[in-house]
């Protein structure tokens, strides 16, 4: 088939503005020429017998007759014509080439039941929760808690048997290896929404240790220490780029995923077509482009524009995205955020999981405010199943991990047979500068990470070194250990990830219930037990107090004196929200450095 067409492209042009003005305006008498081509089926656009039917009735009803010659087909209305060229042209921008007599079938076809819509998971609201480092001494004690709980909980081991004698035969494993990124596949970690990491480069005596790692549980400063396996690069700085990136998507970002428009000095496009009420006999008519300048700040902007007429029993415009080539995961998230800037009408937003074209449509109406920017957030959770302007109550629940377009719309319906009370006639106009997914408030972190107390002081001007912790002394001849969990702990923060890193001092195999002292700016030093900090690890997963927070903590009791717990009269759990209520945002203890350099 070949489309004959005067459009001149003088300049390159993002997608949408391409795809856009081969989208555009038509003339009501547009001539298109009709030829075989051996890549289209034969012959183009013939219908089967129920198709014609329909048809015919349409063409009754809107008083639409077409005019056949040799080399064109011309079609005219007796009020207004029906835009055979700008019908085709759909055809091809979403089909390309398309399957004519399935589309045609599904345009012309009126029938309100039936669908075609695959079966789709439920959608979660919950997730599951990763321990990594799960053998160690804080990482075995989380997932015993989160067991007790009730909570679902997959270990991130390196040794398959190993894990199983110590959590139990029917531990849900991912078995890989963080400082090796070929271990970390995506599959592996499907479900996964918050991690707790526990993982730490090996430390141990020179002169050797029991299987039980008595010594060593007795704490650093009873033997000399030296790195046993994978060095502190490795597992501290390496491994945890490894570990965020194997997580990333699937726990989430802070500020949201950018899905389309306007990001970090970036700007995401996608390929938007019209999708017109032309689909159906009427003759409005919208486009999508891109104004370089038209956004908020003087930026780029999305424009979905055009001029809805009810002629020919219309009254839609719409434009709708390709289908992606990858379904796009956004069950990390809430739901999607538009930032626009409202003209006093109400859309649609229209969010597609199947790759077949006439489906069911997971769609939330807006309000928007005349001639002001505004952000409207559309949770997951009240997205309505409707297919041909009808709720489907018996679709399957939206699926947020498999999004395949998306389609945006100004309609004079609403949902089953209601009305758009801002419907009005003629030309209308919606600046979008961005379509991102974003995480409900309150937010509350998503990756905890046990890191530890002293990280920043190795290269801590005037700090006396003799009252120190052994790992700061001897960072150099550990190989600079704690250099890179400092580094490590870095690459959380600037992740983008909802954080939090909780810094023990000298950890014990005592049992939690000691009086605590949270701090910051790592000055402090003492002993805190491995069972306590397993529980301010997930304490912190549910408290928007210790989002983004940096924080040591060690118990009041003395190294000298030990601590013990009367098993008939155990001390009353904590509320450690208590203790988050109190840290500060941005201190790391990376503040002393920072104000000791000196520039030359």
């Amino acid at each position: 088939m070949e489309l004959s067409s005067s459009l001149k492209l003088s300049s390159p042009l993002s997608p949408s503005i391409v795809n856009n003005n081969l989208q555009g305006s038509c003339s009501s008498s547009y001539k298109v020429k009709l030829s075989y081509n051996s890549s289209l089926h034969k012959p183009f656009l013939q219908l089967d017998d129920r198709s014609r039917r329909l048809r015919d009735q349409q063409v009754s009803h809107s008083s639409v007759y077409l005019r056949s010659f040799r080399k064109g087909v011309t079609a005219k209305s007796g009020s207004q014509g029906w835009d055979i060229g700008r019908f085709i042209k759909t055809l091809y921008f979403f089909n390309g080439p398309p399957s004519p007599l399935k589309f045609v079938s599904s345009v012309f076809e009126r029938l309100t039941n039936g669908s075609t819509e695959e079966p789709v998971n439920e959608m979660e609201t919950s997730g599951i929760i990763l321990v990594a480092g799960a053998t160690g001494g804080v990482g075995r004690r989380v997932v015993d808690i989160l067991r007790s709980r009730g909570l679902p909980v997959k270990a991130l081991v390196r040794n398959e048997e190993k894990a199983r004698k110590m959590l139990g035969p029917d531990i849900d494993l991912i078995v890989a290896d963080i400082t090796k990124e070929n271990t970390l596949v995506p599959e592996k970690f499907k479900g996964v929404r918050k991690v707790i990491n526990a993982v730490s480069v090996i430390v141990g005596p020179k002169e050797g240790d029991t299987p039980e790692r008595q010594k060593y549980n007795q704490g650093v400063k009873f033997f000399e220490p030296e790195i046993k396996g994978d060095s502190p690069e490795l597992v501290e700085y390496v491994g945890m780029r490894n570990l965020i990136n194997a997580i990333k998507d699937g726990v989430g970002l802070e500020n949201g995923k950018l899905i389309f428009g306007v990001g970090d000095n970036t700007f995401k496009d996608l390929p938007w077509g019209a999708l017109d009420d032309v689909v159906m006999g009427g003759v409005s008519e919208s486009n999508f482009i891109i104004d370089l300048t038209g956004g908020e700040n003087g930026g780029p902007t999305g424009i979905f524009k055009g001029n809805v007429s009810t002629t020919n029993n219309g009254g839609f415009t719409s434009v709708r995205t390709k289908n992606f080539a990858e379904a796009e995961d956004l069950s990390a998230y809430d739901g999607l955020e538009l930032r626009l800037k409202g003209d006093g009408l109400r859309y649609k937003l229209i969010v597609r999981t199947s790759q077949d074209w006439d489906t069911v449509g997971y769609t939330a109406s807006f309000d928007t405010s005349p001639g002001q920017w505004q952000s409207v957030r559309l949770p997951f959770l009240s997205l309505r199943p409707v297919f041909r302007a009808r709720t489907k109550s018996d679709a399957p629940p939206f699926n947020p991990a498999s999004i395949i377009s998306l389609q945006l719309m100004f309609s004079k319906f609403e949902y089953d047979g209601k009305l758009n009370p801002t419907f009005k006639e003629g030309p209308f106009e919606l600046p979008l500068s961005s379509i991102r997914a974003y995480i409900q408030e309150p937010l509350t972190p998503r990756f905890v990470h046990v890191g530890s107390a002293g990280v920043t002081r190795p290269d801590r001007p005037g700090l006396d070194l003799s009252k120190q912790p052994p790992a700061v002394r001897l960072n150099k001849e550990l190989d600079f250990i704690l250099t890179y969990k400092l580094k490590g702990e870095d690459l959380i923060r600037e992740s983008g990830i909802p954080y939090a890193i909780v810094r023990p001092c000298a950890l014990t195999e005592e049992p939690a219930g000691a009086d605590l002292i949270f701090d910051q700016g790592d000055n402090i030093t003492g002993k805190v037990s491995r069972d306590e900090v397993a529980r301010i690890c997930i304490a912190a997963l549910e408290s928007p107090h210790a989002l983004n927070k940096t924080f040591e903590v060690k118990s009041t009791v003395p190294f000298s004196e030990p601590f013990t717990v009367d098993p008939e009269n155990p001390p009353p759990e904590k509320d450690y929200n208590e203790y988050f209520k109190n840290l500060k945002d941005g201190i790391t203890g990376k503040e002393a450095l920072e104000q000791s350099t000196v520039s030359v």
